[in-house]
């Protein structure tokens, strides 16, 4: 859920730098036509295994949404170029399978053109998918080849990869892991066939959704082995969904599992490239179980698996001998309310292991030898490493010199920086990288260098190359905010984002950050808005550039107004416990503090505060507007949970339990018994073609409303999902919320 549900809840960079010429207004057009606001920003930057090359995805100049392959070289000053063209490669190409499309949406991806690629090991090609088809794009030559295209039978090709040596393709087509030669191209099918509801070779939609596992296979580190996932949907409960769209509608059986039902069953194999059948993974004596994560070890002598039990309070490390199969428990990490998955599993030549866990209440990182007996903690502290669960807080790792690279938000949870420690002598967490800001990382294989992507709230998002003295080397997208900037007619005399803490009710400090509007006056009274996401796995308040969208609030005359709650992340799991089986309830006591501080603000008017947010932060919008004393005038809820009874196993039941054995927790946490105390003008939103939080979330909110005779604003959106797609679709939605707030809370007053 996370990774969309604050979609809505972007900030805003506010310079305060001093231009000769008046600033624009800016519009809603200009914010949702391109090129975009933020200037050229390098996505999914890599750098090649050689290190002579770093490559990302750009947009084009005149469509933000459509992505192409850029290349710079690292050493000296030679300029960027596009490598992959996606226009040509996209022109030839159909439409997207609904397994594509709904890989993407899983995955946050809403551009087209490029969006993925990957090298081989060697660093001399790249493979591009492309809706559906495989490219290689020969780095020496710039040569871009089709190799794989849709087969006879349809169906795209998904979750591509080369092989760890190189000599071979991989793929998912129809259910069914494929391999194929990249010198002949010739497909042969490493799985058996897919039939009814059972695939191979995939990640089940909780896998994907909630648990940062996107691919169900993983290659051998020596090209003669892969183990991949026979995933089983016939346990799961088939949903009908109704899909509306704008030419009709579709009914779709899909397999949902709801909170308390039954998950997909999930079995890992091993096959050898040299032949034979198939080896079975023991994942021990249940089915009802969660396989998290899956890696080799540095030989390919050993697959480590992480086995997660239903409750989610217990981790498996299991070292399993491929070749037969048996494996054994080196490791178990127990916590309670819950365990946070992540990707910080890092396997070291000797057979040892880093290993990540939040025992402390804090993630940090641990040394174990190979028979899972810990060996020291790396890194210690009332602070945690602070990565996404897709690609882990472990930046670079130079066993060599026994040096590991983490992220951390060491001195306050609203900048990340890198940090370098010795994992085998210890010592303290040394800072790379500095500025008050947030960084992402790309390193070397050899961590010898690595791409560092900046951006605080008044410099928008930069790209270069650094030594690991933190020195800059050179520039990849350097987006300056000079005259020649997109943001540059926007840019002067605009206020500075306020950065603070207040004092929750427990004692606890909670970050938040207020903006003034375009033109401030302290004489005048403005009515504010406060942007709410609320939910776990995500935080709203950083300094880092946030998205120029907000600016429209401000533009129109809103005070704005954000703060993290708890269950909000990169505080440690002692932040985010609270709402274990109490959804919905600390958080809105949490943000109660933030909005008595805001109405007490002299220049906001405490009688036109209000309240907006998607999916989660749809949820924690009902959530205030229904709390009695908040008395919110108005609030825009988009794609709400308003029962938790119906959204997926592994997210609602970490923080819900069972809706068997919790039913009272659930029955508190809903929003339709709340509705009949709901304050203010609601508008409601919804993707009619919802397959995360379903469109039954708000036709029981309607229901409900109508039925005790409430009026409210709906606005509905055919063949949306969760997310949305398409500039003019951003566009409309954006002027709901402006006419909205305008015709229910008006503007500056006197």
């Amino acid at each position: 859920m996370k990774s969309i549900l604050f979609a809505l809840g972007v900030g805003l960079a506010l310079g305060g730098t001093a231009m000769a010429e008046p600033t624009k207004v800016l519009t809603p057009e200009r914010v949702f036509s391109s090129p975009d606001l933020s200037g050229p920003v390098a996505r999914g930057v890599q750098l090649s295994p050689d290190g002579k090359l770093v490559t990302f995805l750009k947009s084009k100049p005149g469509d933000q949404t459509a992505l192409d392959l850029w290349a710079a070289p690292t050493s000296g000053d030679g300029p960027a170029g596009v490598l992959v063209d996606a226009s040509a490669l996209e022109a030839r190409a159909g439409a997207l399978t609904e397994a594509e499309l709904a890989r993407r949406e899983r995955r946050r991806i809403y551009e087209h053109g490029v969006v993925e690629y990957s090298w081989d090991q060697q660093g001399t090609h790249i493979l591009v998918p492309v809706s559906g088809e495989l490219y290689i794009a020969d780095v020496k030559t710039g040569s871009v080849t089709r190799r794989i295209a849709r087969g006879p039978e349809g169906g795209d090709a998904i979750d591509a990869r080369f092989s760890p040596k190189g000599g071979y393709l991989s793929f998912v087509r129809n259910g069914v892991l494929n391999i194929a030669p990249v010198a002949s191209g010739e497909i042969r099918a490493v799985s058996p066939a897919a039939h009814d509801a059972i695939s191979y070779g995939v990640a089940e939609f909780v896998a994907q959704e909630e648990m940062g596992r996107d691919t169900g296979y993983w290659w051998s580190p020596n090209d003669d082995a892969v183990a991949y996932t026979r995933v089983d949907e016939g346990p799961v409960d088939i949903v009908p969904r109704v899909d509306i769209g704008a030419e009709g509608a579709a009914i779709v059986a899909q397999r949902y599992p709801k909170a308390g039902r039954p998950n997909a069953i999930v079995e890992l194999f091993v096959q050898s490239l040299n032949g034979g059948a198939p080896v079975a993974v023991d994942l021990g004596p249940s089915k009802d179980i969660y396989l998290a994560r899956v890696n080799w070890s540095k030989d390919g002598r050993t697959l480590y698996v992480q086995r997660e039990s239903r409750d989610q309070q217990t981790l498996d490390l299991i070292a399993v001998d491929p070749a037969t199969g048996k494996g054994r428990v080196i490791l178990t990490e127990h916590q309670t309310p819950w365990i946070n998955l992540n990707s910080d599993f890092t396997p070291l030549k000797d057979g040892g292991f880093l290993w990540s866990s939040e025992r402390t209440g804090y993630r940090h990182l641990y040394l174990y030898d190979a028979a899972g007996t810990l060996v020291r903690a790396v890194t210690s502290g009332d602070f945690p490493l602070s990565g996404h669960e897709r690609d882990g807080a472990i930046a670079g790792l130079d066993e060599a010199r026994g040096l590991v690279y983490v992220t951390a938000s060491k001195d306050t949870a609203t900048e990340r920086q890198l940090y370098v420690t010795d994992f085998r002598k210890g010592g303290p967490l040394t800072p790379v990288t500095s500025g008050h800001g947030w960084w992402s990382i790309s390193m070397s294989r050899a961590a010898n260098a690595f791409v560092g992507g900046y951006s605080s709230y008044d410099t928008p998002p930069r790209t270069g190359l650094y030594g690991t003295d933190g020195k800059l080397r050179r520039w990849i997208v350097e987006n300056p905010l000079d005259a020649n900037h997109p943001y540059f007619p926007y840019a002067a005399n605009l206020p500075k984002p306020e950065f603070g803490q207040l004092t929750a009710e427990d004692g606890q400090k909670l970050d938040y950050v207020l903006i003034k509007p375009v033109g401030f006056d302290p004489k005048k009274h403005y009515p504010a808005i406060v942007e709410v996401y609320g939910g776990p796995g995500v935080q709203s308040v950083t300094k880092a550039w946030r998205s120029p969208q907000e600016r429209l609030y401000l533009e129109a005359g809103y005070v704005l107004f954000q703060l993290d709650n708890r269950g909000a992340t990169n505080r440690g799991l002692k932040f985010e416990a609270p709402i274990s089986r109490h959804m919905g309830q600390p958080e809105v006591r949490d943000q109660l503090v933030g909005l008595a501080f805001l109405k007490s603000q002299p220049y906001v008017d405490a009688g036109r505060v209000g309240v907006t947010g998607w999916s989660y932060g749809g949820y924690m919008t009902l959530r205030l507007m229904t709390e009695p004393g908040a008395g919110f005038a108005a609030g825009a809820s988009g794609a709400p949970p308003s029962d938790w009874r119906l959204y997926d196993t592994h997210y609602t039941e970490r923080y819900m339990g069972q809706p068997d054995t919790d039913a009272k927790a659930y029955d508190a946490s809903s929003v339709l018994p709340r509705l009949k105390d709901l304050s203010g003008r609601l508008m409601l939103m919804h993707g009619m073609a919802d397959d995360n939080v379903v469109f039954e979330n708000s036709t029981r909110i309607m229901a409900a409303l109508q039925e005790q005779g409430t009026t409210f604003d709906l606005m509905l959106y055919p063949g949306q999902r969760h997310g949305f797609s398409g500039q003019t679709r951003k566009l409309q939605r954006m002027r709901e919320y402006l006419e909205f707030f305008q015709r229910t809370l008006g503007g500056p007053r006197p």
